[in-house]
């Protein structure tokens, strides 16, 4: 059985090419040239995929999010991290692992 690294902070995240996304009544929603599959990111999601047009760490992204939602860093992080985790199941972000 494979165990995967779970994220740390200097893990170094950014979005692939290959997807179509539009706004929709205030949520992303988007699809991918390479698979055909649909995505609704919702607001927070999508919020979460614009900062990735730039390659961020997760304590960048972590930050800036728990700002923005006034939301303690640990649940933001443990938010993050499962949406990014999706993200990367279905090959649409790549991750850099960090230190």
């Amino acid at each position: 059985m494979t165990t995967i690294k779970p994220m740390n902070g200097e893990d170094r995240v950014m979005r692939k090419e290959g997807n179509l996304v539009s706004d929709m009544g205030g949520e992303k929603v988007m699809m991918s040239i390479h698979t055909g599959k649909y995505y609704n990111l919702g607001s927070t999601g999508g919020r979460i995929w614009d900062l990735l047009s730039e390659e961020r760490t997760l304590t960048e992204l972590v930050e800036v999010l728990a700002s923005e939602y006034e939301i303690e860093s640990d649940i933001c992080q443990d938010q993050v991290v499962q949406f990014l985790d999706h993200l990367t199941q279905e090959g649409l972000i790549e991750v850099t692992r960090g230190e």
